[in-house]
């Protein structure tokens, strides 16, 4: 998958920092600003983007003396929040947690879109880009990705897989499993990631495919099994852990990201301001050892290269859900 690269990343982190150097912290005063911020996570609590969204949201109302508050706003795959920061008043204190699902591969599987991941929303800044993990649970005897499908081709259509919700990247990432592998399995959507870790370690669905940063302490822990993760190279936060693609299924790759947008039309000098300063609640040491620690890869960056990024990821996504017949 498509995506920035470290040294880009680096270079788009320290460009946010210097091209909003200048740019007054005083948030409390700006013209534009009624109350509280309300930062909406589309998914439900205690899942990888709530985890991300929480320690970000901390940093942030540090450095803006304001508060800070994080809604849970889950179903839809994460449709439900974004439609909710969609139309809600461009000043600065309703925005969004969203992912590459919220913003690329729910609007391209709606029939009729309740918002357009362009137009409707105000680009703020990259937060970070997350692998996804192949997950089994205690019950599942498999102990690798080629044993799974060993096992899956051996009764096909036996099998669940979860994942956080119809249309995130945890569930593109189990169909495009299902069509490299050539296997049959049932998706079992949940209102996020965190209620399908449970049902999986629950021995309700044997397989789960998840954002890592929100498996990581499962996985640690052991209380359930990784398979592999699905970028293109092995996560630094489990090296041991290979990936899809070096597991029998050359060119799988996909993962997540997190970014925060605004409903659309917000003052340009507010969205500079909550850019740059997210960008520096991203790059302050302690939030971006805790995201690393979570498997997170800590971005930053500014409104135009986070626009940048999604327009990227719909024209990646259009034609694989096109073909998939996803909808």
């Amino acid at each position: 998958m498509t995506g920035f690269q470290p040294s880009r990343r680096t270079a788009l982190l320290g460009g946010a920092a210097v091209a909003f150097s200048n740019v007054g912290r005083a948030f409390a005063q700006h013209d534009s600003l009624k109350g509280p911020i309300t930062i909406v996570v589309p998914f439900a609590a205690g899942g990888a983007t709530d985890i991300v969204t929480r320690l970000v949201g901390k940093k942030l109302g540090e450095r803006l003396g304001v508060s800070v508050v994080i809604e849970n706003a889950g179903g839809a795959g994460g449709v439900v929040g974004a439609t909710r920061v969609a139309r809600a008043t461009p000043d600065g204190t309703s925005l969004l947690m969203g992912t590459v699902a919220t913003h690329a591969i729910n609007p391209l599987m709606a029939q009729q879109p309740p918002y357009d991941p362009v137009n409707d929303f105000t680009p703020i800044s990259l937060v970070a880009t997350v692998p996804n993990v192949l997950l089994v649970g205690p019950q599942v005897k498999v102990t690798n990705v080629t044993e799974l499908i060993a096992m899956l081709k051996a009764e096909p259509g036996r099998y669940n897989y979860g994942s956080s919700g119809n249309g995130t990247p945890p569930h593109l990432s189990g169909e495009l499993f299902k069509v490299m592998a050539k296997v049959e399995m049932t998706h079992v959507p949940y209102r996020g990631g965190s209620p399908a870790m449970t049902d999986l370690v629950g021995g309700q669905i044997p397989i789960l495919f998840d954002v890592l940063t929100g498996a990581a302490n499962f996985v640690r822990e052991k209380t359930v099994r990784a398979l592999a993760v699905t970028t293109k190279t092995r996560s630094p936060s489990f090296p041991d852990l290979p990936t899809v693609a070096e597991s029998g299924l050359p060119g799988y790759e996909t993962y997540t990201w997190n970014a925060v947008f605004g409903p659309a039309r917000m003052p340009a000098p507010l969205v500079a301001l909550l850019s740059s300063e997210i960008s520096q609640a991203v790059a302050d040491p302690e939030v971006k050892q805790r995201l690393t620690e979570l498997s997170a890869e800590p971005v930053g960056g500014t409104p135009e290269a986070l626009k940048a990024q999604v327009q990227a990821e719909l024209a990646k996504w259009e034609p694989v859900i096109k073909a998939a017949g996803l909808k």
